[in-house]
C-alpha cells in the first residue's frame, strides 16, 4: 500500500484460513438474491470473536436500506459482562472522516465555504505556505499538511497522554514546510481533517458535532450517533476498548477531544441509515456525487481517495469503503453499491481487523456474484528480508553525538554512544530509546525514523526525520 493506511492484522492466520473455507463453502449460487445467503457463513467469519470473556465485534449487513443480519459477537464490557449487540456504540477511528467530509460538501454547498478556500483562509495561524493547501485538497489527503497524531508521538508523547485542541492547531500551526507542494501527491493526513472539523466552527460558528447534528445525523433519524468532542460526556450502551496483553486484556482509551478525523461514535443499527443515504443519495439530491468525486493529482496520476472513502474494486465488483483504528477500537464501512450492499463492522480490541473481516463478510453474502478469489498463497505473499542479513551500525559515532532541537516540535533528540557496546542510539521522550543503523552515508535509521544528515564544512550540524507522514522534519545540533 506504499504511505497508504496499514490496518492490524487478524486474530491469527489459522482461523482466518480456516473461515474463508467455511465462507468458501456456504457461498450462493450465482444470481441468487443478495439477501437470502447462509448466516451461518458470517457467523463462521467470527467465530474466533464470539466468547463470553474477551471483546469481540458487532456487524451489520445492510441491503437497499434494510438490516438484513446484525449481531455482535464477545462482550462490550467484560468488567461487568455485558455483551456485544447492533445497537451497542463505538469509536470508530477514521471511519468518522466521511462524516466530517459530508458535513464540509453541505457547508460549501450551504455557501458557507469554498471547496477552493485556501485552509488558512479559516485557520488564521497557519504559516503562509509558498503553495497554500486548499479546503479540497485536505479532503483528498493532497494538502501536505504534516500528520498531527504523528508529530506529537515525535514529540514523545504516547497515545494516553493528554493535550488539547489549542495545543494541536499551535502544533500545526508551528510547520514551517509542508511534506510536499499542495496536489502533487496524496499522503494520509489527520491534520487535514482535524482542520476541515475546525472550519466548520470558523464558518457556521456551531461546533462540528453540532453542525453534524443538524444536518446528518438528526435528518438520518441517527439517533445513536455523535462526534466525541468532550470525553467526560456519557455515551449509554458505549463499548469500552481494550488491547491484548499476555494474559488476557487491559482498558485502551483515550481522553482526546479532537474530532473532524476521527471521534464518531455509532451503532450498526444507525450505521443501516447512513449507508442506505449513501447508496441512494439520501442525505441531500445530488450530494452523493460530490461524496464520490476524486482529484487528480497536479502530475495528473489518479487518487481514488474522495471524500472520507475510498473507490476501489474486490473480486471484480466496485467497493466504496473506509476503515479506522484508534485505541482500543477497530472498524470498517464497505459498501457495494451495484449490489444494493453494505456491511458495517464494528470492534473493540486492537488485535481485530474490521475491513478483512468485512471482506469475508461479503464472500458470504456474494459468493459467485463476484469474480473468483485469487489464491491465498499468491495474494499473501509478501517481500522478507534476506536470511542473516544483518544491521550496519555506524562505526565512528563521534561526530553525530550531541543533542538537536527541532523548533517545529519543540523538543529535543539526543545522539549518544551507548556505554556497553559504544554504538549509536537515539533518544527522546519518556520511551524512545533505538539503537541507530547505517542506511547509507549520512542516512541513518532508528526504529521507525530516518535521519538525513545535514553537514557544513563536513560537521555535522543537523538532520532531517522522515517518519511516515511527517517528512524533512529538521533538528538542528544545539
Amino acid at each position: 500500500m506504499g504511505r497508504r493506511r496499514l490496518f492490524d492484522r487478524t486474530v491469527s492466520r489459522s482461523c482466518a484460513a480456516w473461515t474463508l473455507l467455511l465462507v468458501l463453502a456456504s457461498a450462493p449460487a450465482a444470481g441468487q438474491d443478495v439477501r437470502h445467503f447462509d448466516r451461518s457463513a458470517v457467523d463462521a467469519v467470527f467465530a474466533a470473536y464470539n466468547r463470553s470473556d474477551a471483546p469481540g465485534c458487532a456487524v451489520g449487513v445492510v441491503h437497499d436500506g434494510t438490516l438484513v443480519y446484525g449481531r455482535g459477537y464477545g462482550m462490550a464490557n467484560l468488567e461487568h459482562g455485558i455483551a456485544i449487540s447492533p445497537q451497542t456504540v463505538f469509536r470508530t477511528g477514521s471511519v468518522g472522516k466521511q462524516f466530517t467530509a459530508a458535513a464540509i460538501a453541505i457547508a460549501a454547498r450551504d455557501g458557507h465555504i469554498s471547496l477552493d478556500d485556501p485552509v488558512r483562509r479559516w485557520i488564521l495561524e497557519l504559516p503562509a505556505y509558498p503553495a497554500e493547501p486548499t479546503v479540497r485538497q485536505a479532503v483528498h489527503h493532497t494538502s501536505g499538511l504534516r500528520d498531527y497524531l504523528t508529530l506529537m508521538s515525535l514529540r514523545g508523547l504516547r497515545d494516553d497522554d493528554y493535550y488539547t485542541i489549542a495545543e494541536v492547531r499551535a502544533l500545526i500551526a508551528r510547520q514551517e514546510e509542508l511534506n510536499f507542494e499542495p496536489g502533487s501527491e496524496y499522503l494520509y493526513s489527520n491534520s487535514g481533517y482535524f482542520l476541515l472539523g475546525e472550519i466548520v466552527r470558523e464558518a457556521t460558528g456551531r461546533s462540528l458535532r453540532a453542525y453534524a447534528q443538524k444536518e446528518i445525523f438528526e435528518p438520518l433519524g441517527m439517533t445513536h450517533t455523535h462526534f466525541h468532542d468532550d470525553h467526560t460526556h456519557i455515551v449509554p450502551n458505549r463499548a469500552a476498548g481494550y488491547a491484548p496483553t499476555q494474559t488476557g486484556f487491559r482498558i485502551s482509551q483515550t481522553t482526546l477531544d479532537m474530532v473532524g478525523d476521527g471521534g464518531v461514535f455509532t451503532s450498526v443499527e444507525d450505521l443501516v441509515r447512513w449507508i442506505d443515504a449513501l447508496n441512494t443519495d439520501g442525505l441531500r439530491p445530488g450530494l452523493n456525487a460530490v461524496l464520490e468525486s476524486t482529484d487528480p493529482l497536479t502530475g495528473g496520476e489518479e487518487n481514488p481517495y474522495a471524500f472520507g472513502q475510498s473507490l476501489g474494486t474486490y473480486r471484480g465488483a466496485r467497493t466504496i469503503r473506509h476503515g479506522g483504528s484508534f485505541v482500543g477500537f477497530r472498524a470498517a464501512i464497505a459498501r457495494f453499491p451495484d449490489h444494493g450492499l453494505g456491511i458495517a463492522t464494528l470492534c473493540n480490541r486492537s488485535d481485530s481487523d474490521p475491513s478483512t473481516l468485512s471482506m469475508r463478510v461479503a464472500d458470504a453474502v456474494l459468493g459467485e456474484l463476484l469474480e473468483p478469489a485469487a489464491s491465498e498463497a499468491v495474494r499473501g505473499v509478501t517481500a522478507q528480508p534476506e536470511a542473516g542479513e544483518a544491521a550496519h551500525f555506524v562505526t565512528d559515532v563521534a561526530p553525530f553525538v550531541g543533542t538537536f532541537y527541532s523548533t517545529e516540535l519543540d523538543v529535543s533528540y539526543v545522539l549518544r554512544s551507548d556505554a556497553e557496546d559504544g554504538r549509536l542510539r537515539l533518544g527522546f521522550g519518556p520511551d524512545f530509546d533505538a539503537p541507530v543503523e547505517l542506511v547509507e552515508p549520512d542516512l541513518l535509521r532508528a526504529g521507525p525514523l530516518q535521519l538525513r544528515i545535514v553537514r557544513e564544512g563536513g560537521r555535522v550540524v543537523g538532520f532531517d526525520v522522515d517518519a511516515g507522514r511527517v517528512q524533512n522534519l529538521r533538528f538542528n545540533r544545539r
